[in-house]
């Protein structure tokens, strides 16, 4: 158990890293002036780290329903529902950095383009194919943000549905400790009154047995000594 303890502080520290690390990773994509390699090379390394931090939420799952002790069970799930709706505020700060920024890159093409004025079409050309690929990035990004965000409501419903059952067991359990408290206290109460009444016959036995001696004693003076 104390093993599993450490475990569980790890990668708690993990998540902690990884999230910290997707907050200034986010901060980096909001503030990027371009080009759009290098806003594209951020984002790879933004979905890196929530690969890493999806991996180690789950983990933190499964170290939970290790665990012997329900509270401790229940208490785990509790921090694994709170991380993961940590990570999809990310997502969401995420795509809008994302949008932001490619919009910034956006408008600093067209300045460009207009400062030039029409001395070469083919600059033209590039830039419209430039808008074209940020584009198709943006709407990549999105689809890829809509599925990690679906992921993350189907492991919190898991994780809610794992709850609810957790909880349902526990009452199951206290359910059949009251049962059984009933019934303890339902058999001392027989054996107490089986040991009252075993104390009665005892007395009702010494009570018959010193009649029938009295009686004996009677007639045997009644015979030997009549004139008593």
């Amino acid at each position: 158990m104390a093993s599993l303890d450490v475990h569980v502080r790890i990668c708690e520290q993990e998540i902690l890293k990884y999230d910290l690390e997707i907050k200034a990773l986010i901060q980096d994509v909001n503030e990027c002036p371009g080009p759009q390699s290098k806003l594209t090379e951020l984002n790879s390394r933004v979905k890196e780290r929530f690969h890493n931090l999806r991996m180690r939420i789950q983990d933190l799952e499964q170290m939970g329903m290790e665990q012997d002790k329900e509270s401790d069970k229940l208490a785990l799930f509790s921090q694994v529902e709170g991380h993961r709706k940590q990570m999809l505020s990310n997502q969401t700060s995420w795509r809008k950095a994302n949008l932001a920024s490619k919009l910034s890159i956006d408008n600093l093409e067209k300045e460009a383009l207009l400062n030039g004025g029409d001395s070469d079409l083919r600059q033209r050309k590039i830039t419209k194919e430039g808008l074209a690929q940020t584009s198709s990035d943006i709407t990549e990004s999105l689809m890829s943000i809509s599925r990690m965000m679906a992921q993350q409501v189907q492991q919190s419903e898991e994780t809610m549905t794992s709850l609810a059952t957790s909880s349902r067991t526990v009452q199951e359990t206290n359910e059949e400790f009251k049962a059984m408290t009933g019934t303890i206290q339902l058999g001392r109460k027989l054996i107490t009154k089986y040991n009252r009444r075993e104390l009665t016959d005892k007395l009702l036995i010494f009570l018959a047995l010193a009649l029938f001696l009295a009686t004996v004693l009677y007639i045997l003076k009644k015979r030997l000594f009549p004139f008593l």
